[in-house]
């Protein structure tokens, strides 16, 4: 199997402001890097509780102070991302929930033999550095600034992807997409005027911050530099250099404020409610979240699955090792470290080793994947060859599939078929399948854990 799919996915996202691992119903999603700098961090919830177990599931304790926590960093992100945050005691009970459904999977991760080494969960970490355009290292000292222990920071990101890992091999086989169902898809989309996971976009974002417990007038200030920067960019201002100097969204100095081509659907629901109806070039209103005042441009917009549409499409390669009980992932990684070696030394051809060493149909192809369009592959495996330049080879990677050594071979735009269309659609409607096939899962686990409530958590 060949990593040509969407997939649920691992996309660790973190909002710096708010460090925490967002979990969406049927795993990790990316989310994009709005947030606010940590000066900007929002209110605490309380007093700190005295510790006590509020939930035990399968004999394993959830204390009071694990789901105060999460529920800080939860309603963080949501206020930064503009959801609407729950009532308090709304939002604890949901925590709660969510933390003993969570612990019941990782126990069945675990009796299942699921394992994520520290070289994934680097990878990760990596990622999550990338995303926030700053190296590992400045990543876990804003993390530690923000009161969030690096070390707790990188088991939950083990946990997510154990549990990634579980969710992908007790559900993938559970789903199959039909012809008739793109077309029954299709025809809800027209019906609705359209999909956020249909339309991709790419925006510039410009955030002037409230600062936490502003007063009216700090308020005030706020909006009104706002309503000033919009003036501006109507009236012509390079958007880029507003943001470069008046932004307080992390990245903006050094990206001009620009988020980069995402779906809809992978972007707060605020924007994309904002720029449904603006055209190429067009600024929304000033908009008002948790975090502060937000101004946003449309750089591009496409709708996915329509006749001419036009997409940068990758032809990549790559040799595939399936990790075995002879074979570790870190014995995986080395070997194809070793073949990378050996390919920019001169001393060995990428077609040849893969022909030999690939666990992969593309194997007798000499690993070449044909040209694919975005979503064609798993996000994380995507990632990285948007990040290559023709002729390049990333380090090896890991996937649900295996341990990857992937070179691009040329990229290039071009306009989409008729079929290539309806196999984005396919992916679209096969991760809608699998967020219902998740709901049902998640309950018979649920259902086949013991939990024992104990003292309510506050």
């Amino acid at each position: 199997m060949n990593p040509r799919s969407l997939a649920l996915g691992l996309a660790c996202a973190v909002l710096l402001a708010a460090p925490a691992v967002p979990v969406a119903a049927q795993g990790l999603r990316p989310a994009p890097q709005l947030g606010v700098r940590p000066a900007q961090r929002p209110a605490d919830t309380g007093p700190q509780a005295a510790d006590f177990i509020v939930a035990v599931v399968n004999s394993e304790p959830i204390t009071n102070n694990e789901v105060r926590a999460r529920t800080i960093r939860f309603a963080q992100q949501m206020a930064q991302q503009g959801s609407q945050v729950p009532p308090a005691p709304q939002l604890v009970r949901e925590v709660l929930d969510r933390m003993i459904t969570e612990k019941a999977q990782l126990q069945l991760a675990q009796q299942g033999g699921v394992k994520v080494d520290d070289v994934l969960v680097d990878q990760a970490e990596q990622g999550v550095a990338r995303q926030n355009g700053i190296d590992v290292a400045e990543l876990r000292r804003r993390l530690t600034a923000d009161g969030m222990n690096v070390t707790q920071f990188r088991d939950d990101l083990r946990n997510q992807i154990m549990l990634q890992r579980l969710r992908e091999r007790e559900l993938d086989a559970r789903v199959k997409v039909t012809e008739l169902d793109i077309d029954q898809f299709l025809r809800e989309q027209q019906a609705s005027g359209g999909s956020p996971a249909l339309t991709e976009l790419n925006i510039a974002h410009i955030l002037v911050a409230v600062p936490q417990g502003a007063t009216e007038a700090q308020l005030a200030q706020a909006q009104a530099k706002a309503q000033q920067l919009l003036q501006r960019a109507r009236a012509g201002e390079d958007f880029g250099k507003l943001a470069r100097e008046n932004s307080d969204a992390s990245g903006a100095a050094s990206n001009s404020g620009v988020v980069g081509m995402r779906t809809g659907d992978r972007l707060p629901q605020m924007f994309f409610e904002a720029t449904r109806d603006l055209k190429d070039g067009g600024v929304s209103e000033v908009l008002r979240s948790a975090a502060g005042f937000h101004i946003v441009k449309v750089l591009e917009k496409r709708q996915l699955g329509t006749p001419g549409m036009t997409v940068t499409q990758n032809r990549a390669r790559h040799i595939l090792l399936r990790p075995t009980a002879s074979l570790s992932e870190a014995q995986a990684r080395e070997r194809l470290a070793d073949y990378k070696r050996r390919i920019q030394a001169g001393q060995g051809d990428f077609a040849q080793l893969a022909r030999e060493f690939s666990q992969d149909a593309s194997a007798r192809n000499g690993g070449d994947l044909g040209w694919a369009s975005p979503g064609m592959f798993v996000p994380e495996f995507e990632e990285v060859l948007n990040r290559l330049q023709p002729g390049q080879i990333a380090d090896p990677l890991v996937t649900r599939f295996g341990v990857h050594l992937v070179q691009l071979v040329e990229r290039r735009d071009a306009a989409v078929g008729e079929r290539q269309q309806r196999e984005v659609v396919r992916n679209l409607v096969r991760e809608r399948k699998l967020d219902e096939a998740y709901a049902q899962w998640s309950q018979e686990v649920r259902g086949r854990a013991y939990v024992e409530m104990r003292e309510p958590p506050r």
